[in-house]
């Protein structure tokens, strides 16, 4: 006999903050308390802790800002050694 293969049942949610829609492959228990990455980080910027390139990519560092990051974070490299 041959397997059937199991089909994954997908449930769509949508950002109570930002309204963007993400998947699940699991039934939410509190759907309406999910939220996206993006609304996380903007409500908890202290606890941001994406490496520069990412944040460079998402255009959440200015490019002054950017340079000043790498260098602190190279000095802070030197420091520790």
């Amino acid at each position: 006999m041959a397997r059937r293969k199991k089909e994954k049942k997908i449930y769509k949610y949508e950002c109570t903050l930002t309204g963007e829609q993400f998947t699940l492959t699991e039934k939410a228990e509190n759907p309406d308390d999910l939220m996206s990455i993006k609304a996380y980080y903007d409500m908890h910027q202290e606890d941001d802790d994406r490496p520069l390139d990412i944040k460079k990519k998402l255009g959440l560092l200015d490019a002054d800002k950017a340079e000043k990051a790498e260098k602190a974070a190279a000095l802070a490299a030197e420091k520790e050694e």
